[in-house]
C-alpha cells in the first residue's frame, strides 16, 4: 500500500494523449502514476473522509511530482476533494 498527496487533472488535458496513448477525458475513471504499468487497477483511499473510487492507470506522472497520483475530474468528485484541490491518500492495487 502507497500514502500520500493525490491531485487531479486541469481541464486544459481534455482531449490530450496520454503516455499510454489514451485519450484523456475528464469523464473517466483514470489516473496518472510515476511507476505502475499502464492498465493497473487501483483502489483509491481519501484519508480526510473514507470515500474509495477503483481508477486504471493511463498516464505517467512526472518524477518530480509531490503527489503519488493524478486523478481524472470524475475520480475526484468520488473521492470529494475537488474543493481542497489535493488531499492524503492511500493507493492498493487491485488484482485482476
Amino acid at each position: 500500500m502507497e500514502k500520500g498527496k493525490a491531485s487531479y487533472y486541469a481541464s486544459k488535458f481534455e482531449g490530450r494523449r496520454t503516455a499510454s496513448g489514451e485519450v484523456f477525458r475528464q469523464d473517466s475513471l483514470t489516473a496518472a502514476h510515476k511507476t505502475l504499468p499502464f492498465g493497473t487497477q487501483l483502489k483509491v483511499t481519501n484519508l480526510s473522509n473514507d470515500s474509495t473510487v477503483i481508477v486504471r492507470v493511463n498516464d505517467r506522472l512526472s518524477k518530480n511530482s509531490s503527489s503519488i497520483i493524478d486523478v481524472s475530474l470524475k475520480a475526484a468528485k468520488q473521492l470529494n476533494f475537488v474543493q481542497k484541490g489535493i488531499t492524503l491518500v492511500t493507493l492498493e492495487i487491485k488484482e485482476k
